[in-house]
């Protein structure tokens, strides 16, 4: 309970901080691109890499993160089919699926690990799986999607992964770990330095969108796919997880409770930096981040009390 309290009493701090310069305007008209440009070219590219170099890539094999990645394409796979159904669009479709089932399980899932868990590294296998899967996969559609007005021959398709900025991170970690390599200390500091500012650009970036927002959920076009992304976040994942770690894989106790208390962490912040830098699904990314964070705080409680 205390885990769940602190680690949303961080993020919502900083939020509200982000709120309060962009009210106030400190930053400008154009402070909310700026940071997050500098979110998604320079400082979570750093951050990526610091941590994925140092990751056991032996984490990514395990039945907890085969629930987790079954339960996420499960959720993603049922957004994307109305999506296609209701014609929403590749872009907007790609980021309502990633907000259905990609998990914050950096600044918010590390605080609810240790204090609910009491154990930090129990979230490392869904960073990776979602760091070295799902985000390049994701952001490779978006490039290509925002790439489709133009010609591009099937080589410069093949290499969209490798151009884009948080591929290029994250996939440069990953070389640095399975290689043993170490990084001398001139060049990883400054790049942990310049990565330590990933999280708070992101959730400030988040804060400074929210004015002049209205209340997530609302009338619009967004409203039917921001309620079916927060349902399939808040519900229908950690539902899942729970099922198909309970009687696929016959997981139980703890190992049951950390899978389920994974999964039902709220969309993370940094999709909605994605949303920004491509131009699209951007008020779907903000409302369903929000309430998916809302609704999180319940039903984590609710899987703490029940199978804690």
């Amino acid at each position: 309970m205390q885990g769940v309290l602190n680690g949303f009493a961080v993020i919502a701090i900083v939020i509200g901080v982000g709120y309060l310069i962009g009210r106030r305007g400190y930053l400008g008209e154009g402070g909310r691109a700026v940071l997050t440009k500098l979110a998604f070219h320079v400082a979570t590219p750093a951050l990526l890499f610091t941590m994925l170099s140092k990751a056991d890539l032996s984490l990514i094999l395990s039945p907890s993160l085969l629930v987790t990645a079954l339960s996420t394409a499960a959720m993603a796979g049922i957004f994307i089919a109305v999506g296609v159904v209701r014609g929403w669009g590749v872009g907007r479709t790609t980021v309502g699926a990633l907000c259905s089932s990609y998990v914050n399980a950096g600044n918010l899932g590390i605080p609810i690990a240790v204090y609910v868990l009491g154990d930090a590294s129990l979230v490392a296998p869904v960073l990776l799986f979602q760091q070295l899967v799902v985000t390049p996969i994701a952001l490779t559609i978006l490039d290509l999607a925002e790439a489709s007005g133009t010609r591009q021959t099937w080589g410069q398709r093949l290499l969209t992964p490798f151009r884009n900025p948080i591929a290029i991170g994250a996939l440069s970690g990953v070389l640095v770990s399975a290689t043993g390599l170490t990084v001398p200390s001139p060049v990883f500091d400054p790049l942990e330095l310049i990565g330590n500012m990933s999280v708070p650009a992101i959730l400030i970036a988040f804060g400074i969108s929210l004015c002049g927002s209205s209340w997530p959920g609302g009338r619009g076009a967004d409203r039917v796919p921001v309620l079916l992304s927060t349902a399939l976040k808040a519900v229908g994942q950690p539902v899942a997880a729970w099922a198909l770690a309970s009687f696929v894989f016959g997981l139980r106790g703890e190992r049951l409770l950390d899978v389920v208390v994974t999964s039902a962490l709220p969309a993370a912040q940094n999709l909605f930096t994605y949303a920004s830098r491509y131009g699209v699904g951007e008020r779907l990314a903000r409302e369903s981040i929000l309430l998916s964070t809302m609704a999180s705080v319940p039903v984590l409680v609710m899987v703490a009390a029940l199978l804690g």
